[in-house]
């Protein structure tokens, strides 16, 4: 079998889906995106192309470490998230040339289905409550929500206190009948994290997300050290080589790789297991589609360390499309009780509605997150 051709496809809400096509007519499908660079993201697929035209499929490591080192220069945002869109298109097509689900390829299930969770409350946390209540009635007792809006690198008493008691209302509201994770988001500097941490430890979120930037690592450990919150982090980061150091400094409780950033299925199965050694659970991060949901389910249905799957359906992003529109299968993907069972059919286990994609791409967004600032005028941390 040989590749022949990669097409690429923007489409609403924010999202864009690879096809790798083969001599023998098994097509694979992928999900490289960075949100708000989908077109340069698009240029890096293409700039891979000739690496691959041509190429055996089958060989999905030998391509993985072609795309990686054989232009020199690698890693980052955009050429990781190429790649993993690519990677998970071979997985695809794979799985489908021998007739199973990718995770029998990877050694077969360690569970049956995966626990999910969702989002409440937007960008700017507001109406949480209300959110909660309403996905609570189709079956989520797990919840994330964005801590802060705009965040100082100092801040007062107040902004702390209006973080804090939006936690001490779902508490209030809840007791211990939900859980929740509380998304930093980056907003939060090294020099309030620890401020915020510990005041919201009584209300024993079940974790904390990105306290500090991934740039800011060093400080995951004494952040650790200073909350009995477990911290979870990755979603920027893009290799086993960026989260090798991170695990051996330690802090991190629970590890967030993006299988459409950080090189796709091969990449993160790898930090799965290297995770796992350091007793590190395993939650995916995937506020994006559908193939990059599928993907995640594959590692999480053989990663033993593997806790819980983010998942897109009713996120504030999707504007003009949701998770399923562009799934023949939906069916396939359905929650029940806060669970996805495993996806029964071959591949990455989504069959992709190609001429609903296609009429989409012909009105894609080209979606940027907003621009924040703070009331000095300077730029904000989104």
């Amino acid at each position: 079998m040989k590749i022949t051709k990669l097409t690429t496809y923007r489409v609403p809400p924010r999202w864009m889906l690879l096809k790798i096509e083969t001599d023998e007519g098994i097509v694979g499908w992928g999900e490289p995106v960075i949100e708000g660079r989908a077109r340069t993201v698009e240029t890096a697929v293409q700039e891979f192309a000739p690496y691959l035209i041509g190429q055996d499929p089958a060989r999905i490591n030998d391509l993985w470490q072609v795309m990686y080192r054989g232009g020199f220069y690698r890693g980052g945002a955009i050429l990781m998230s190429a790649m993993a869109g690519i990677d998970q298109a071979l997985w695809d097509i794979k799985g489908k040339a021998l007739g199973v689900p990718v995770y029998q390829l990877l050694g077969g299930l360690v569970r049956d289905r995966m626990k999910t969770y969702s989002w409440v409350g937007g960008d700017r946390p507001a109406d949480v409550i209300a959110d909660i209540r309403r996905l609570r009635e189709a079956g989520f007792d797990t919840f994330k929500m964005n801590g802060t809006e705009e965040f100082g690198i100092i801040d007062s008493a107040a902004a702390v206190d209006a973080a804090v008691g939006r936690i001490a209302e779902i508490r209030e509201a809840f007791g211990s009948q939900i859980e929740f994770g509380i998304d930093f988001h980056g907003r939060v500097a090294a020099p309030m994290a620890k401020v915020l941490l510990r005041a919201l430890e009584p209300y024993r979120p079940l974790f904390v997300e990105e306290p500090v930037l991934a740039e800011q690592a060093e400080y995951y450990p004494r952040l650790a050290e200073s909350t009995s919150i477990p911290l979870a982090a990755g979603e920027r980061m893009y290799s086993r080589f960026e989260f090798k150091r991170v695990f051996q400094e330690g802090g991190i409780a629970i590890v967030q790789p993006d299988l459409s950033h950080a090189g796709g299925i091969s990449e993160c199965h790898k930090i799965a297991a290297m995770a796992e050694a350091y007793d590190i659970a395993l939650a995916p991060h995937c506020p994006l589609g559908p193939i990059a949901l599928a993907a995640c389910l594959q590692l999480d249905f053989v990663a033993h360390n593997a806790v819980l799957q983010e998942q897109s359906m009713g996120i504030h992003y999707n504007k003009d499309a949701e998770l399923l529109d562009y799934v023949i299968n939906r069916e396939d993907l359905r929650i029940t009780d806060g669970y996805i069972a495993a996806l029964p059919k071959p591949g990455l286990g989504v069959e992709i509605d190609e001429e609903r994609v296609k009429e989409a791409s012909l009105r894609a967004p080209d979606w940027r997150n907003p621009l924040w600032r703070h009331a000095d005028g300077s730029v904000a941390e989104w």
